[in-house]
């Protein structure tokens, strides 16, 4: 993974999707649902993170389905792109990743995008699915990357004012 500067004016924010399987009642995912509370608890205490989307009354957001009916989303904000690699691959999560293939099928496009915002910013869900359809339709950018392709916040502010100005000269923003 290339190093990515921690900038505190930034966050940087997750998004992926898991195509289920089968139902989440189903004995199949029953593993997989009794995990749910124990990594995300264990992220929630993790350094550098921020946020996860929960649904309102609930303790995850597996019940909503914005991406289709057997896909369930997660979502989250970390401090830095460091902090969220040793939450996912240097702490007890990196167990639950290396079943995931019992439990969710397998993606052809990207399934995982990140993108920087500012502090304090919480994201939406919508925001969440256009990074992903900007990363699928044009590649990575400074606007929506992956860990094996990211970006510093600083490319991403810069992006984000050339976006600006050319917005600002009336012309269509440049394809990133």
């Amino acid at each position: 993974m290339r190093s990515v500067i921690d900038d505190a004016r930034y966050h940087l924010a997750q998004f992926n999707l898991g195509t289920l399987r089968a139902p989440l009642d189903d004995p199949l995912l029953a593993d997989f649902v009794a995990l749910l509370d124990p990594v995300n608890a264990l992220a929630d205490a993790a350094p550098g993170f921020v946020w996860r989307l929960v649904e309102e009354g609930e303790a995850d957001a597996t019940g909503m389905r914005p991406a289709g009916a057997d896909v369930i989303v997660n979502f989250s904000v970390w401090e830095s792109a460091e902090t969220l690699w040793d939450f996912v691959y240097r702490s007890p999560h990196l167990e639950t990743m290396r079943r995931r293939r019992e439990w969710f099928q397998r993606h052809l496009e990207a399934h995982l995008v990140l993108w920087w915002i500012p502090a304090g910013h919480v994201p939406t869900v919508a925001e969440a699915l256009e990074r992903l359809a900007l990363l699928r339709a044009q590649g990575p950018s400074p606007r929506a990357f992956t860990f094996n392709s990211a970006h510093t916040a600083e490319e991403a502010e810069r992006a984000e004012r050339a976006e600006e100005a050319e917005r600002a000269a009336g012309a269509a923003p440049a394809a990133r």
